[in-house]
């Protein structure tokens, strides 16, 4: 067996570290200057895990990066909700960083953004509740030993937060598993005869997108164990090409790729065509315009610009350009092959074409456009 299968990866050679991993510093840094009350079992205060997210400077001169570029009550709402015995739910549309956001207030509260269950519609009560080790199950009979637990059991055992991500996708009788979790906050094992029982510190972040409204909605009785924090789009367009460029930037880092801030023009130009497209007005509000089918989010935006920089990186000279960028953004927007493309078309004639300082960006567009 070769070594490479055997060692262990170092958190510099991961591809995406885990929250708490990539910004452990900082982490420490605030715990060490926290001097504020911290809810039970919690790694830092309430405060300092805003300012984790939001960003700041502390007396030691140590700078805390923004996490979360975007209204700070609505960040305020959501730790104070973690404080308390309700459950958390992020509700937004796509590319409103709704994960993003979960994770980091995971790691921040609890130290460990792991303890997640991903929705799917073929998520089993299993990944929530518990399941079995068969093996043992058949040999031995129902025991401790043979129990499984899920993350959630976990966190409720530990006293930690546990994630579960786009709850809406997850079928709705899977989905009221969470109802005696939340309600009594505590988890039933029938053959066992025994429970688990909540300690303090434990709580739960749930993401559901807006968009995904009706596939398996959330019933009332449910609904109501949340306090619901809806994350909004950037407000502004400086907001958006900011939030871009420092996910980018640290995408890239991991990749060996370019500088982000070396290509800004092309990623406000790329934010300036997915706002004006998802607003369907262009930025001076002179020109209506149709909207594609896609949600052209912040996160493809992200997607975006990345693949733009790895062309750049690897058959251009380094420097994010619009035939970077070009491809990408024609992907994003036509997602309907015939409906998108005559949008994307008529977008790209009635306002590209006619923008001063773009010509470059039309032509590299109207190339891949065919």
């Amino acid at each position: 067996m070769s070594t490479a299968t055997t060692s262990r990866t170092t958190s510099d050679e991961v591809l995406r570290p885990h929250a708490e991993d990539a910004f452990a510093d900082e982490l420490k840094a605030l715990a060490a200057a926290d001097d504020r009350p911290r809810p039970a079992r919690w790694r830092l205060s309430p405060w300092a895990v805003a300012t984790y997210l939001l960003g700041g400077t502390l007396p030691d001169g140590t700078v805390i990066t923004p996490k979360y570029v975007g209204p700070r009550r609505i960040v305020e709402v959501a730790v104070t909700t973690l404080a308390t015995d309700r459950a958390l739910l992020l509700l937004g549309v796509p590319g409103t960083a709704k994960t993003w956001v979960s994770e980091h207030l995971a790691a921040a509260v609890s130290g460990d953004s792991t303890l997640l269950v991903q929705g799917t519609a073929g998520t089993p009560e299993e990944a929530i509740r518990y399941g079995w080790n068969y093996a043992r199950l058949l040999a031995h009979g129902p025991s401790r030993e043979a129990l499984v637990p899920s993350p959630v059991m976990r966190a409720m055992a530990d006293g930690m937060t546990a994630r579960v991500e786009e709850l809406t996708r997850i079928p709705a009788d899977v989905q009221d598993t969470l109802i005696t979790v939340l309600s009594e906050k505590t988890l039933p094992i029938p053959e066992l005869g025994q429970e688990v029982q909540a300690v303090r510190g434990f709580n739960l972040i749930a993401t559901a997108n807006d968009r995904d409204r009706g596939v398996n909605e959330l019933s009332s009785a449910l609904r109501r164990r949340f306090n619901t924090v809806v994350l909004p789009l950037p407000a502004t367009p400086e907001a958006e090409v900011d939030i871009v460029a420092r996910r980018v930037d640290g995408m890239g880092r991991s990749l060996d790729l370019p500088p982000a801030p070396e290509g800004v023009e092309e990623i406000r130009r790329v934010v300036t065509v997915f706002r004006e497209l998802r607003d369907g007005v262009t930025t001076d509000g002179r020109t209506k315009l149709k909207s594609p089918s896609g949600t052209l989010s912040t996160a493809e935006a992200i997607s975006v610009v990345t693949n733009g920089l790895a062309l750049a990186a690897h058959f251009g000279d380094g420097v994010l350009r619009p035939d970077d960028v070009a491809a990408g953004i024609l992907g994003a927007v036509v997602r309907d092959p015939a409906a998108d493309r005559v949008v994307w078309q008529e977008y790209l004639e009635a306002v590209v074409r006619e923008r001063d300082g773009w010509k470059d960006f039309y032509r590299a567009c109207r190339e891949v456009t065919g």
